[in-house]
């Protein structure tokens, strides 16, 4: 995983554009920053020790990456990820995944199939833990390593992207059926790990599928909120 803490290191307003756009994001996703709550610059800066300046360019990317949007006289806001958005997220993500799961089979590397392997380890250790932030963190890098085996940088970045919105939909669902969700992780692996694409393929639509009815037996109420 990346060292935040590297990135953050330093006086004030010398943290990385790149980390505090990741902190904002994973305070978003945890909930931290409630959907339709106001993100003030002064407060933002305050909170995680920056100047305002970065503070306003980390919003704009977050806003061209739909976690917050500007609103007439409200200031930027944190988006409320509706049930219309969360099915169209799912709905691609089941595109996506089994065809980078296919083509991972194909063309990991040793050290690809190790990374899978040690998250697999610490996925395990941290839902023993009861660190469901961590297992949230670790599944995301856990199907972005998939996605980066496929040898495709394409299909790696639309996974990436698509995988920082799928964790705020799942941010509460996830840690209810972690037991579940890294078993079949584990069975990803093994096909990957056997080069057996048809397979790969099957076992991740078998994943996304099973998470994804999970998601819609939730309890009502809006997408990521309610467990």
């Amino acid at each position: 995983m990346e060292q935040a803490g590297a990135e953050q290191a330093g006086p004030r307003g010398r943290l990385s554009l790149r980390a505090l756009c990741r902190a904002i994001r994973e305070d978003v996703i945890q909930g931290v920053h409630r959907p339709g709550s106001r993100l003030t610059e002064e407060a933002m800066a305050a909170r995680y020790g920056v100047s305002r300046v970065p503070v306003r360019e980390a919003l704009r990317t977050l806003e061209a990456e739909g976690f917050v949007r500007s609103r007439p006289y409200a200031g930027i806001v944190v988006v409320e990820l509706d049930e219309a958005e969360a099915e169209d997220l799912l709905e691609v993500r089941a595109l996506l995944e089994p065809l980078g799961a296919g083509r991972a089979a194909l063309r990991r590397t040793p050290e690809q199939l190790g990374r899978l392997k040690e998250l697999l380890s610490l996925g395990r250790a941290a839902i023993e833990d009861g660190r469901a932030d961590e297992v949230a963190r670790l599944n995301s890098r856990f199907h972005e390593t998939i996605a980066a085996a496929s040898g495709s940088r394409t299909l790696s970045r639309l996974v990436t992207q698509l995988s920082r919105k799928i964790a705020w939909v799942y941010s509460v669902d996830l840690p209810r059926r972690a037991e579940d969700s890294w078993r079949e992780h584990e069975e990803i692996v093994a096909a990957v790990e056997r080069g057996d694409p048809e397979a790969a393929r099957e076992v991740v639509a078998r994943h996304i599928a099973a998470a994804r009815s999970s998601y819609r037996r939730r309890a009502p109420g809006p997408a990521g909120e309610s467990a």
